[in-house]
């Protein structure tokens, strides 16, 4: 089964931190990420720029708008993700739980919900 991993965390302690630790912990991201292809276990992922990056898009009433920003002001934003094959929950657990970044933040785990296409009553 298919957990997708979203890491959060407070970009202040990530902008905070110095040059050696910034570097030292993209280390451990890039060591995490070959040790679970390597494993099978990784199916994708990424890293996302900082938050004021961020656009939200809604559509009302058939008008598309547009605000700078993320959805929601929370105390921690989402950095990034890794999209995992596992056998159950417990081994996505497990595997999160590895994530660097889970010392600074938080790991939201989700599984994912393939979509199907509606059967056409032909």
């Amino acid at each position: 089964m298919k957990y997708l991993c979203l890491v959060y965390y407070d970009e202040n302690i990530i902008n905070a931190m110095t040059k050696n630790e910034w570097d030292s912990l993209n280390g451990e991201c890039i060591a995490f990420g070959d040790e679970v292809r390597k494993s099978g276990h990784f199916v994708g992922g990424n890293a996302l720029q900082p938050v004021e990056t961020a656009t939200t898009v809604r559509v009302r009433n058939g008008r598309v708008t547009t605000t700078d920003g993320p959805f929601a002001e929370t105390k921690e934003q989402l950095a990034g993700f890794y999209m995992m094959e596992a056998r159950d929950l417990n081994e996505a657990i497990q595997l999160a739980g590895r994530i660097p970044p889970a010392r600074l933040g938080s790991i939201e785990i989700r599984p994912i919900r393939e979509l199907q296409a509606p059967e056409s009553a032909g």
